[in-house]
C-alpha cells in the first residue's frame, strides 16, 4: 500500500478523472493490505481489553472549535447542510470520543476503555507519511489517573508493534511529561507567561535551523549559558528504566516524581527497553495536561508513526465531569510505510479460496453452480470459472491465480457424486465424495 506517487500521477490515464489529491485509490491487493492492518489494530486492542466504538464521519464545526479553537477550520474540510447547519468532516476521533463520554459519563463502567479505526479527513498539504484522508487506530483509557493507564497505552502501542514484527532496534517510544518539562523550564528562569511559547518552541525543536531555536530561546528571557543549557536538555535522551543519569544531568530531584511513578510500571510491562525519556517531545496539542509520547522509527526517515498522551480536562471541555483520559493515535501511512521500507508488509495479503470449481466435461459444468453454492452455505471460501472452455491447464492456472488451496474438478464422475480434488500445493489429485468435501477436506 503505497502513497500516491507525483510522478505516476503526471501520466493521465484515458479517463480525465482522477482521483482527489492526497487521496488513494485502493484496488484489491491494496484494500487487502489496509485490511490487514486494520485487524491487527483490532485484534491488538481486544486482547489488551478495549471495546470497539466509532461515530458519525461528520459532525458539527463547533465540535472541533471547543477543542482546538478557531483556527482549526483551515485545516478541515466544512460544509453547511441543508438546514444551514456548519459541518465538518471529521479530522481525528478524540472530539466525538469526548462527546460520546461526556454524554453518557455517569452510566458508564469505569476504567473505559475504547478503541476505534476510523478513517479520517484533513485539508492539509500531501506530503511524504501525511495525506488528506487516513485510517487511524485510537486507544484510549479513561477514569483513571493512575501511572498504570499511561504505561497500558504505552504498551498496547508497543504490542502491535511486535506483532508485526517491529524490534526496539528499529522503533523508540519517546516519552516525557509536560508537568515536568514546565519545572525544569522554570528552574531555568522561563516565566509563566513565556511557558506556552516555550513549549511551542520546544514542539519546533527539529524543525528548524539551530539558530532560530537559539533566538527563539533566548526571547525567552533566557541569558546565553541558560539558553544553552535549555537546548542540551531538550536535546538529550535518557534510556527508561534508569533515571539516575536524567536526575544527574538536569540537577533535579522531586520534580521527576511523575516521571519515575511511570518508569515503574514500564518495567513492570516488560517494554522499558522500547522507551526512552526525551524531554523535547511536548506534542502540539495544548489539551495534553501530563505523560507525552511519540513512536518514532530509528533511522529518523519517516515522521511520527504515533503520538499521544494524557489529556485530563478534556471532557469536561465537552460538559462531562472531571474524568483522567490517556490515549495515542496511529495512523496507516507512515505505519506502512515503515513496514514495507523494513520487509515486514507481506507481499499478499488477499484472502486465499478454499476451493476453486471448474467443470471439465459438459455434465460437470452443469454441477458448478449447486456444488460452489453449497460449499459457501458449509461456509468455505469458494470460487468458480466462468470460463466455457475445457482445457484443464488453463483452468488450475486460474485456481493458482486465485491463491485456492484446492481445485475441484468435475468430470462425467459427477453424476455418481464424484470429483476431482487437486492439493494445489502438492499436486496430489484425489477422487473424493461430494457430500464429504464440506466436512473433511479441509481440514488436511
Amino acid at each position: 500500500m503505497t502513497e500516491p506517487n507525483p510522478k505516476s500521477e503526471s501520466r493521465s490515464t484515458k479517463s480525465p478523472l482522477q482521483a482527489p489529491k492526497g487521496t488513494r485509490d485502493f484496488y484489491p491487493k491494496d484494500c487487502a493490505w489496509r485490511q490487514y492492518i486494520v485487524d491487527a489494530w483490532r485484534r491488538v486492542s481486544i486482547r489488551n481489553g478495549f471495546e470497539q466504538v466509532d461515530g458519525p464521519i461528520f459532525e458539527l464545526l463547533d465540535l472541533y472549535k471547543v477543542k482546538s479553537g478557531e483556527g482549526i477550520v483551515s485545516e478541515l474540510f466544512h460544509f453547511q447542510d441543508r438546514g444551514e447547519r456548519d459541518l465538518a468532516i471529521r479530522p481525528e476521533f478524540t472530539p466525538t470520543l469526548a462527546r460520546m463520554v461526556a454524554a453518557q459519563a455517569n452510566s458508564l463502567p469505569k476504567p473505559i476503555k475504547w478503541f476505534c479505526t476510523p478513517n479520517l479527513c484533513r485539508a492539509e498539504k500531501p506530503q511524504r507519511g501525511r495525506l488528506r484522508e487516513f485510517w487511524q487506530w485510537n486507544a484510549d483509557v479513561l477514569g483513571s489517573d493512575l501511572a498504570i493507564a499511561d504505561a497500558e497505552v504505552i504498551f498496547v502501542a508497543v504490542d502491535f508493534l511486535q506483532e508485526m514484527g517491529l524490534s526496539p532496534q528499529q522503533v523508540r517510544v519517546k516519552i516525557s511529561h509536560r508537568q515536568t518539562v514546565r519545572h525544569i523550564l522554570s528552574k531555568l528562569g522561563v516565566i509563566d507567561e513565556k511557558m506556552d511559547d516555550a513549549f511551542a518552541l520546544l514542539d519546533r525543536r527539529d524543525k528548524v535551523e539551530p539558530i532560530e531555536f537559539t533566538n527563539g530561546a533566548a526571547k525567552l528571557g533566557l541569558d546565553p549559558d541558560r539558553v544553552a543549557r535549555f537546548d542540551q536538555i531538550c536535546r538529550m535522551k535518557y534510556a527508561a528504566g534508569n533515571l539516575q543519569a536524567m536526575r544527574e544531568t538536569i540537577g533535579i530531584g522531586d520534580e521527576l516524581s511523575d516521571i519515575e511513578a511511570l518508569d515503574k510500571e514500564l518495567i513492570s510491562f516488560g517494554i522499558s527497553e522500547w522507551c526512552e525519556y526525551d524531554l523535547g517531545i511536548v506534542r502540539g496539542l495544548a489539551y495534553y495536561t501530563g505523560t507525552v509520547f511519540e513512536l518514532h522509527e530509528r533511522t529518523g526517515v519517516e515522521r511520527a508513526m504515533a503520538g499521544g498522551g494524557r489529556y485530563d480536562k478534556l471532557i469536561e471541555m465537552f460538559g462531562g465531569p472531571a474524568t483522567p483520559a490517556v490515549g495515542f493515535g496511529m495512523g496507516d501511512v507512515v505505519l506502512s510505510n515503515v513496514l514495507m521500507d523494513k520487509g515486514l508488509m507481506p507481499e499478499d495479503v488477499t484472502p486465499r479460496a478454499d476451493a476453486f470449481i471448474f467443470g471439465a466435461t459438459d455434465l460437470g459444468a452443469t454441477k458448478v453452480a449447486a456444488l460452489t453454492a453449497q460449499l459457501r452455505r458449509a461456509g468455505l471460501h469458494a470460487r468458480f470459472s466462468y470460463k466455457t472452455t475445457r482445457n484443464a491447464g488453463k483452468l488450475l492456472k486460474d485456481a493458482a491465480t486465485a491463491k485456492a488451496r484446492y481445485a475441484i474438478i468435475l468430470d462425467d464422475g459427477v453424476e455418481g457424486g464424484i470429483v476431482q480434488v487437486k492439493n494445489m500445493a502438492t499436486g496430489e489429485q484425489v477422487e473424493a465424495q461430494i457430500s464429504d468435501l464440506a466436512s473433511g477436506l479441509w481440514s488436511h
